[in-house]
C-alpha cells in the first residue's frame, strides 16, 4: 500500500495485519476514488472516517486538500493512521480523532468538502451515518462510500444526491454530491 501521487507519492504506508478489523482500499479502486473526485481535491476539507490507515485522507492530503480529520473508534488501527500521518509528515494538515462515527458526527461543524465512508461491510452503518453526514457537509460536498457490490444505497439523503455507484469486482463505489444550483 502506498501514496499514487503527489507531495507524498510513493510512501509506503502501514496497515494492520489481516482484514478482521481493516480492510485497506486497494490502489485500482483508489485510483479510480481520485480519479472521479480529482478537481474538488485541491484545498478542499476532508473527512476520513472509518479510517483503518488513513490511505484515503493521507491520499487527499498529498493531492493538495488542505486539512484531513480521520475518525478512527480502534485502538490498534488508530494507531496505524498516527504512524502513516508522521511518516508521510502531514501532521500539520491533520486532526486524528478516537471516537464513535456518529458520535462524531453529532458534534462536527459543517464544512467538510469531501467524505470517504468505507465502514465494516454487510455492518448496516452506511445507512446509520449518512444522514448525519448529510449535514455537515459544504455546498460543494462529495461523499465516495466504499461498500460490497451487492448493497443499493439510496438516490439521496437530504441534500446528498446520487451520482453513480461504480462496481470493481466484489466491490463498489457510490458517489453522492450536494447539487449546485445549475443541476
Amino acid at each position: 500500500m502506498r501514496v499514487i501521487t503527489g507531495e507524498a507519492r510513493g510512501k509506503k504506508l502501514i496497515a494492520l495485519e489481516g482484514d478482521e478489523i481493516t480492510r485497506p482500499t486497494t490502489d485500482m479502486v483508489k485510483e479510480s476514488i481520485f480519479s472521479i473526485i480529482q478537481f474538488d481535491v485541491p484545498g478542499a476539507n476532508v473527512l476520513d472516517l472509518f479510517a483503518g490507515s488513513g490511505q484515503l485522507g493521507i491520499e487527499a492530503i498529498s493531492r493538495g486538500a488542505s486539512h484531513c480529520v480521520f475518525v478512527e473508534n480502534n485502538r490498534d488501527a488508530l494507531a496505524v493512521v498516527k504512524e502513516n500521518v508522521l511518516s508521510c509528515k502531514f501532521t500539520d494538515r491533520a486532526r486524528i480523532l478516537h471516537m464513535d462515527s456518529i458520535e462524531y458526527l453529532k458534534m462536527a461543524k459543517k464544512d467538510i468538502d469531501i467524505a470517504f465512508v468505507d465502514p465494516p461491510y454487510r455492518s448496516g452503518v452506511i445507512e446509520k451515518v449518512m444522514p448525519h453526514l448529510e449535514r455537515i457537509m459544504s455546498d460543494r460536498g462529495i461523499v465516495v462510500c466504499e461498500h460490497e457490490k451487492e448493497l443499493e444505497l439510496p438516490e439521496s439523503y437530504g441534500r446528498l444526491v446520487k451520482k453513480k455507484t461504480y462496481k470493481y469486482g466484489k466491490i463498489a463505489l457510490t458517489v453522492y454530491r450536494v447539487p449546485d444550483d445549475e443541476e
